[in-house]
């Protein structure tokens, strides 16, 4: 390539270098060499790029099931976003606190994205680690400089579900809510109860991580009893599945005896008959600012903390005005 270029091999190594001594180099000698590069199909070695910054360019993605079709909406931009700073993304579910503690302290990964996580799940991490938590407890990352949270409104969505179905004249309203220990939880109950405030609420526990039928079998105990509410806002797409399941299996048709808001805005909501209003959280969005923030954290810049990604009520066929 040099000799192609009419340079150095030192030039070269110049024009590629990580460490910024390309500016040594003339802007016409730099693109004859990118010329050259081109020409032979030369592209830098990654490994050899990586070995002189003591990386690897693998972080880690460690999601709480990645069975969850909303996780993999966080991945997908995860990926897209990895990409264009040079990273590499592995993804991790049922990861516990010490499987967690033990990636930290190995030279695989360069840092962590660490999503949703449920309260069991977090330990001790070392300090010298970049971790960037994605739909967390801000409080993970107060303080800490190598730490930041890249949040989402989930309580500003459910309360836009609520508020949704009472101006549908709803005045009993459903809540299956999930039963795992995750600060996005405590906010969905939080957002619930702000916004039911003056309403008549009837609420079922749900096992998130066990799925459909977990959901159904809570659906059914909520919509069999004889008080039951005649709107139901359900803390994931999922659970409102099961919700569809078990009004079907009671001869409840939705929206007519029962309308249903769900949250998450996973691909299989529009496809769902009638197709499911739902809360809309950016989950794509979501994985591609956290690669962004990781990668800013690993490039040694400041740690500002963003604001929390907002979230959108998308209105389809399983509400409807109260009868």
């Amino acid at each position: 390539m040099a000799r192609l270029a009419g340079v150095s091999q030192a030039t070269v190594s110049l024009v590629f270098s990580d460490g910024g001594g390309a500016h040594r180099v003339s802007e016409a000698t730099r693109e004859r060499v990118r010329d050259a590069a081109r020409t032979l199909g030369y592209r830098p070695h990654a490994a050899g790029r990586q070995l002189r910054l003591g990386r690897t360019g693998l972080v880690l993605l460690a999601v709480p099931n990645i069975l969850g079709p909303f996780f993999a909406r966080v991945l997908a931009g995860a990926h897209e976003e990895a990409g264009a700073h040079g990273l590499a993304v592995v993804v991790s579910s049922g990861w516990s606190s010490a499987t967690l503690a033990r990636a930290t302290t190995t030279s695989q990964f360069d840092g962590l994205l660490v999503c949703s996580p449920d309260d069991s799940q977090l330990g001790e991490l070392p300090e010298s680690t970049p971790v960037v938590f994605l739909d967390s407890d801000p409080a993970h990352a107060r303080g800490a400089a190598r730490r930041l949270t890249v949040g989402l409104d989930v309580a500003g969505g459910m309360r836009a579900a609520v508020e949704h179905l009472a101006s549908l004249g709803h005045r009993r309203i459903g809540h299956l809510r999930s039963t795992l220990s995750a600060h996005t939880f405590r906010a969905r109950q939080a957002g619930f109860e702000e916004a039911a405030r003056g309403l008549e609420v009837v609420e079922a526990g749900v096992a998130l991580n066990d799925g459909l039928p977990a959901a159904r079998a809570a659906a059914r105990t909520l919509l069999d009893r004889p008080d039951r509410p005649h709107a139901v806002v359900c803390d994931d797409d999922v659970v409102a599945a099961g919700l569809y399941r078990a009004a079907a299996e009671l001869g409840l048709r939705i929206p007519e005896d029962v309308s249903v808001v769900g949250m998450d805005d996973i691909a299989a909501a529009a496809l769902l008959t009638p197709p499911l209003t739902t809360v809309d959280l950016p989950g794509e969005l979501l994985g591609r600012r956290g690669v962004a923030a990781l990668a800013a954290l690993l490039a040694g810049g400041p740690a500002a903390e963003p604001e929390p990604l907002p979230t959108a009520l998308v209105v389809r066929g399983s509400t409807a005005t109260a009868r």
